[in-house]
């Protein structure tokens, strides 16, 4: 078996093409979020909260621009922490020591999801909790 190829892990996409190649990296996608559903609660958790803020993202009365704001910063939320997730998993599969670096890593990869939390809510605030309070 080739490294990398252990159970679990994405399929090769070197070789093919097309829509072939697109099938592949649409399964891969797939197994990747399925895998961060089942094994993170943190993810579980925005999850949630995204599926209860996309309501009001198609139902908010704001322009284009707005909405896509509102949507994009839901989405980023997910997007980070799936690429924490990533960090964290790769540092556990190499060691299981308590290192400096894979600590300030991790670290690293929780303060990118803080922020892009802090980011996602000053969105909907700005776009649609102060309007609808006259500010």
């Amino acid at each position: 078996m080739k490294r990398g190829q252990g159970k679990g892990s994405a399929p090769e996409f070197g070789h093919g093409g097309g829509l072939r190649r697109v099938w592949r990296a649409w399964l891969a996608t797939r197994a990747g979020l399925a895998a961060a559903f089942r094994s993170q609660a943190a993810f579980r958790q925005e999850v949630a909260l995204a599926a209860l803020a996309m309501p009001f993202v198609v139902l908010a009365d704001v322009g284009a621009a707005e909405r896509a704001l509102l949507f994009s910063s839901v989405v980023a939320v997910l997007v980070v922490e799936l690429l924490n997730t990533a960090i964290e998993q790769t540092l556990d599969r190499v060691s299981t020591e308590i290192h400096p670096l894979a600590k300030a890593a991790k670290d690293a990869g929780s303060a990118a999801v803080f922020l892009a939390l802090v980011a996602a809510a000053v969105v909907w605030l700005l776009v649609l909790v102060l309007p609808a309070l006259g500010f």
